[in-house]
């Protein structure tokens, strides 16, 4: 990873993580519906929040996941700028967020992934899973954030 890049854990912004979208492919997971407002709820309750920050202090890499700290770690969100892509930073946020959760002999990880994102996943050692359930009934209207 670029060493001159820092994870931390912390609470983003809204602002700041909608501009932080706006220079990753995460702009068009969200539904249009309410976007501002999801949004700030999901900075503030998440229950794993990393960001990664170049040495100008800007967000080049985000993680949020809902845990239970004993079993599962559900990744809401993993980004990175596009600028910074294949410099290790998505798999130190990942590392991070699974260690933070409880650790990888106890703690099962489990995402959405973008069909883009695969292949990424798939290095870091995922597995594609044939038992997740859907219940979704939401309004969801395609955009990109820009």
């Amino acid at each position: 990873m670029n060493n001159k890049v820092k994870i931390r854990e912390e609470r983003i912004s809204a602002e700041e993580y909608i501009d932080f979208l706006k220079r990753t492919d995460l702009g068009s997971q969200y539904p249009k519906e309410r976007f501002e407002e999801r949004i700030a709820k999901l900075v503030n309750n998440v229950s794993i929040s990393l960001v990664a920050r170049n040495e100008k202090n800007i967000v080049v890499g985000v993680l949020f996941g809902l845990t239970d700290f004993v079993y599962w770690l559900y990744i809401t969100d993993l980004g990175v700028d596009r600028a910074y892509e294949k410099q290790g930073i998505g798999k130190n946020l990942m590392k991070t967020a699974h260690n933070k959760a409880g650790g990888q002999k106890d703690i099962a990880v489990y995402l959405i992934a973008n069909e883009n994102a695969i292949p990424f996943y798939e290095k870091i050692g995922m597995k594609k899973a044939d038992d997740v359930m859907q219940y979704n009934h939401i309004e969801w209207t395609e955009f990109i954030v820009q």
